[in-house]
């Protein structure tokens, strides 16, 4: 069974009210529920995590080191400058994927910069909750892959 973080930045607890013309009227436990259908499909295992609170998120990043396979992190506002939040993906050294419901490539200039991305495998943005899906897929994908390049 392959284990997966997902974890959720300041304010996405606020999803489906927050903006919805930016972010979308799904709320954060509606997509975390569309998540589980899709980790069934995929045959993986979630714990989800929301915090408003840089330092909580690191210390659920390094209490599961040992669980998790991998992680599916939208930052949030931290994507922009949270070098401790980088640094702690980087210190467990798990394939994370970055994911975010807009495209931050083509907002204010701040929101284009992601100190985040250097340690990720690959960011998912711009397509709504889809974003999400997608990120998780990819995270799986590589995940399988290597592990079936370790066999070899």
């Amino acid at each position: 069974m392959i284990n997966i973080l997902i974890i959720n930045g300041p304010n996405l607890n606020l999803l489906g009210k927050r903006e919805p013309a930016v972010y979308g009227s799904t709320t954060l436990d509606q997509l975390n529920q569309m998540l589980v259908q899709k980790a069934k499909d995929l045959e993986v295992e979630l714990i989800f995590f929301q915090s408003n609170s840089e330092g909580k998120i690191i210390d659920f990043i390094h209490e599961h080191q040992t669980w998790t396979d991998g992680i599916v992190i939208n930052p949030g506002a931290l994507t922009h400058y949270s070098y401790s939040l980088r640094d702690a993906i980087a210190a467990v050294a798990k394939p994370t994927i970055e994911v975010h419901l807009s495209d931050i490539h083509n907002r204010e200039p701040f929101r284009q910069i992601s100190v985040i991305k250097e340690v990720c495998i690959d960011q998912v943005c711009g397509l709504g909750i889809q974003s999400y899906f997608n990120g998780l897929k990819k995270l799986v994908m590589h995940l399988l892959e290597t592990a079936t390049n370790e066999k070899l």
